[in-house]
């Protein structure tokens, strides 16, 4: 009797386990991704979501053989790829049994204000009128344009006030690209005045202590939702021992939510320089920003306007790194998207600790709002007085409103804080729509 008889499983001993991964898969994935061989950071876990994003932009889906190839090149369980990949609602995980889904998709916004405006009925003639085949039909949480409702989106290019008639255009010409966004460029900032507060900071002529002092007298709070002032909470993530990390949550997914957009669009670099300010007040190693996957257009300003910084030696290459979340609305929770910014799946953790304490890679982190930061700058400009001195109601300070649904003027109304609902859809959203009066909202964000 041979040693292989004996033991039939030494006959296996050096193979490796689950299917066998063919080398052209791999070589494919170093060709978008580039050679990890010569660039070891492209394995680090915390970029697992952006080279999941790479391989479905690059075939509409993901087959298990590009995420056993991913497992290989990042040197990650399969385990950690599958559960990652499939807990992100715009990954196409496609088993080796099944088809991949239709060239195109076109995803239809089911949030409210899209409800009230028909999306139901969008919806079905959509799916009534396109070959099942070639084009998919879903359903899609809320995209931010609330103010625009209904909203269907086609690969990466959002369509406003959508009609069957519109949306079909759309993917007839095969304009799937995130629509133009015109936004103001770093010339036209400086030229006002911008970056001036950072110059500042860095300068020393301006000291941490005045500006949480500023910040403390204008009542800036954190305007994603919870409310904490936003100098105290520098001040714990100052308390704590270096090295310490920045992110901003720019993942807006509360329905009928959409003013980070806006200010996005409008000014990124004043949002950047609000953010650069912000980390050095704590001293941030880098400076990280998580923007929904919904904001597509969003994502090219911002790595344009950072790649204008860099250019003008106003950051450090690298410094400032933008990422795409992947649909999950529990990612606005700062915790959720500390563990996403590490290429995780977007699960809150316990507290304590808090992420000022353990937070991006286990290390003291200052979590702030893209609203937030984008008042700072401004505050500074125009004096705590002036931001403190509006407000109604025993309030005080500026609040940005998403006003969407049955009202005559939709959209993101800058108004004293303590507003009412009644004066605020009066005086700034122009009353209700003819015919409708008001009877319920849903409050968000």
């Amino acid at each position: 009797m041979t040693e292989s008889t004996a033991n039939p499983q030494r006959r296996f001993r050096g193979r490796p386990r689950g299917r066998e991964l063919p080398p052209v898969a791999l070589a494919a994935l170093r060709q978008w991704l580039g050679d990890e061989r010569v660039e070891p950071a492209l394995r680090h876990r915390d970029r697992l979501i952006e080279h999941l994003h790479v391989i479905q932009d690059a075939h509409g889906h993901l087959s298990l053989v590009n995420l056993r190839a991913l497992s290989a090149y990042m040197n990650l369980p399969m385990a950690a790829v599958y559960e990652t990949a499939t807990f992100y609602a715009h990954f196409d995980v496609v088993h080796d049994d099944q088809a991949p889904p239709p060239a195109v998709t076109v995803r239809v916004c089911d949030s409210l204000s899209c409800q009230l405006a028909g999306a139901a009925t969008l919806q079905a003639e959509l799916e009534a009128g396109v070959d099942p085949a070639a084009v998919r039909v879903v359903r899609a949480p809320c995209m931010g344009r609330c103010e625009t409702a209904p909203v269907a989106e086609v690969g990466h290019h959002h369509v406003l006030y959508a009609t069957r008639e519109g949306v079909e255009a759309v993917v007839d010409t095969g304009h799937y690209h995130p629509e133009a966004i015109v936004w103001q460029r770093l010339a036209e900032y400086r030229e006002a005045g911008g970056y001036r507060l950072l110059a500042n900071c860095r300068e020393g002529r301006v000291s941490v202590e005045a500006l949480m002092n500023e910040l403390e007298q204008a009542n800036l709070r954190g305007l994603g939702g919870a409310g904490f002032p936003t100098f105290k909470k520098w001040h714990f993530v100052r308390q704590e021992p270096g090295p310490r990390y920045c992110a901003i949550n720019a993942d807006e997914g509360e329905p009928g939510t959409f003013k980070d957009r806006v200010y996005l669009e409008r000014a990124p670099h004043r949002f950047l320089e609000g953010a650069l300010v912000s980390a050095w007040a704590v001293e941030a190693e880098a400076l990280y920003i998580y923007l929904r996957d919904e904001y597509p257009g969003l994502h090219r300003v911002l790595h344009a306007a950072i790649a204008e910084l860099e250019a003008e030696g106003l950051v450090a290459p690298g410094y400032i790194v933008l990422r795409r979340g992947a649909g999950a609305y529990i990612c606005g929770e700062e915790s959720a998207m500390i563990e996403s910014l590490e290429g995780k799946p977007g699960k809150p953790r316990h507290r304590p600790p808090f992420v000022a304490q353990v937070g991006l890679f286990g290390r003291p982190t200052l979590v702030n709002n893209v609203e937030t930061v984008y008042w700072i700058p401004r505050i500074w400009e125009k004096g705590a007085a002036w931001f403190a001195g509006h407000g109604r109601h025993g309030r005080s300070g500026l609040r940005s409103f998403s006003l969407s649904g049955r009202v005559k003027r939709p959209g993101v109304h800058l108004a004293p804080a303590g507003i009412t609902l009644n004066e605020l859809v009066e005086e700034y959203g122009g009353g209700m729509a003819e015919g409708h009066a008001l009877a319920g909202y849903l409050p968000g964000g």
